[in-house]
């Protein structure tokens, strides 16, 4: 691999990003206070910040290419992974007498119990590779398609489809093992997609300047061409 100056910095915010997301998701859900069409606007806190994660996946994609972004996803795949098994260790673990009183194992299953339940560790494992390699894989190819022009394009139109598949499965998921309620699903679908979608779109100034600096400082503008798109191809 080509030695860069930035590249191992980018995935440590990378994977530190969808950790803490994934924490915050389990941790609450918030309310918008308004309505869309009849649908109730609400989405789990970990919306806030996960979309920044397909900023970088955007960036990762445009500036190293799919094989080098390949690696950094595996990495966040490995590390949420070992973070949701430090979770359930934990939860399994006897609490102390004093914490016991101020706040016990029902608080702690209440606020953290779903980084340690089967099903939205599923959910969120299988929701982040599947939408994250759809992301990168569509951007590689509209960068080819393009000729490397319209930047715009690629970011918003990678992030339209990897954040609806990453939200379809982790919902679908996560419901289906009773984390969320059926109920909720087509307002959770929904809120998540749009609010992801419209960070990406908000932040596509913000991506234009990474993008262009790390290209200049990396000598690096990367073509996939050639590239074996294969996921597994760590």
């Amino acid at each position: 691999m080509k030695p860069y100056r930035y590249f191992d910095l980018i995935m440590a915010v990378f994977v530190t990003v969808l950790i803490v997301s994934n924490v915050a998701s389990s941790a609450k859900i918030v309310e918008w206070g308004f309505s869309v069409f009849g649908v109730r606007m609400a989405f789990d806190a970990g919306t806030i910040l996960f979309p920044v994660s397909y900023i970088f996946g955007d960036i990762l994609t445009e500036v190293y290419g799919y094989k080098n972004s390949r690696r950094v996803i595996w990495a966040g795949f490995v590390c949420l992974a070992l973070s949701a098994a430090i979770f359930w260790i934990v939860s399994i673990l006897p609490g102390e007498a004093q914490w016991q009183k101020y706040a016990g194992e029902a608080a702690y299953f209440a606020i953290l119990g779903g980084m340690s339940s089967g099903g939205i560790v599923l959910a969120s494992l299988a929701g982040f590779w599947s939408g994250e390699f759809s992301n990168s894989f569509v951007l590689a190819k509209m960068k080819i398609l393009t000729r490397g022009r319209w930047l715009w394009t690629r970011t918003i139109g990678s992030t339209i489809v990897g954040e609806f598949v990453d939200t379809a499965v982790f919902i679908s998921i996560a419901s289906l093992f009773g984390v969320f309620p059926w109920s909720l699903f087509v307002m959770l679908v929904l809120t998540n997609y749009l609010f992801k979608c419209g960070v990406e779109a908000l932040m596509t100034p913000v991506t234009y300047k990474v993008v262009n600096a790390l290209k200049r400082v990396e000598s690096e503008d990367y073509y996939d061409r050639e590239t074996n798109f294969n996921p597994f191809k760590v």
